[in-house]
C-alpha cells in the first residue's frame, strides 16, 4: 500500500495518474493547505520539503520498512522504477522520457505556476501595485513552453513516442491552465491532452481527488482551487 498525501493540485495529480495506471494499491491522505498542514512533516508522512506530493510506499523494494519519497518527479521515477512500467530501460528512451520529465518539473510546472499566481493572487494581495511587467513575462515564457510541445508532438503521439512519467508529469499542468491565446493555437498538445484526459486511469484519478470535499472553491472546469483566504492568512502569517 502507498499512501498518497494529497491536495487538489496539478503536482499531485502527477503522482495520482502514476499510481493508476500503474494499477499500485494506494490511498489518498488530505492535507488541508489553507491550515498549514503541509509544513508539518507529522502530518505529511514525514515529508520535510513543505510541499505536496509526498508519499509514503508500505511495501518497498528493499524491504526495511515504511519508504517516504519527495518531489514529483523523484516520484514519478520512483514508481516507474519499482513496478517497470512507464519508464523505458533502454538507455536512450529512459534518457529521453527523463530529459521531458525534468523539462515538466523544471519548465512548464513552476512557470505555470507563477503564471497562475499572477493572474489569480497578484491583484488581490496588492491591487494597486502594477504587476503588468511580471503577468506579461509569465504568460510569454508559459507560451513558448506550450510551443516547444506542440513542436515535440508533431510526429509522435506522446512526448517520448510511448506515452511515459513524462506524459504523466506535463498533463495535469496543460488540463489544468492555458496560455492567453488559447490551447486552439497549438493543436498537437490539444491532441495530446484529449487523448490522455480519455484513459481510464486519468479519469479515476481525477474522480477520486475531486470526491474528496475539501471545501474550496471550483474553477470553471469543476476543479477544485486552492482555497484563497485560509491559504494567503497562512502565507502573510509566515
Amino acid at each position: 500500500m502507498i499512501d498518497l498525501f494529497f491536495a487538489t493540485s496539478p503536482n499531485v495529480y502527477k503522482v495520482s495518474i502514476a499510481l493508476e495506471e500503474m494499477e499500485l494499491p494506494h490511498r489518498l491522505v488530505p492535507v488541508d493547505l489553507s491550515q498549514g498542514q503541509h509544513h508539518d512533516p507529522a502530518k505529511l508522512g514525514g515529508g520535510v520539503t513543505g510541499k505536496v506530493p509526498v508519499i509514503v510506499d508500505h511495501s518497498p523494494a528493499d524491504g526495511q520498512g515504511p519508504y517516504t519519497v519527495v518531489e514529483s518527479g523523484a516520484i514519478l521515477q520512483y514508481l516507474g522504477e519499482k513496478t517497470g512500467r512507464f519508464l523505458p530501460s533502454t538507455m536512450r528512451q529512459r534518457s529521453d522520457v527523463m530529459q521531458w520529465l525534468f523539462w515538466q518539473v523544471g519548465g512548464i510546472g513552476p512557470i505555470g505556476g507563477q503564471t497562475w499566481h499572477f493572474r489569480m493572487f497578484a491583484p488581490k494581495i496588492a491591487p494597486h501595485f502594477d504587476n503588468s511587467y511580471a503577468m506579461s513575462r509569465y504568460d510569454t515564457m508559459f507560451a513558448k513552453l506550450w510551443r516547444t510541445m506542440d513542436d515535440r508532438l508533431a510526429d509522435r503521439a506522446y512526448l517520448c513516442g510511448d506515452y511515459s512519467i513524462a506524459d504523466m508529469a506535463t498533463f495535469p499542468w496543460v488540463a489544468y491552465l492555458e496560455p492567453q491565446d488559447g490551447i486552439d493555437a497549438y493543436p498537437n498538445v490539444r491532441r495530446w491532452r484529449d487523448a490522455i484526459a480519455a484513459r481510464p486511469a486519468v479519469r479515476a484519478a481525477y474522480a477520486k481527488g475531486e470526491a474528496i470535499d475539501t471545501g474550496y472553491e471550483r474553477n470553471e472546469k469543476g476543479v477544485s482551487l486552492f482555497p484563497w483566504e485560509g491559504l494567503m492568512q497562512h502565507v502573510i502569517a509566515t
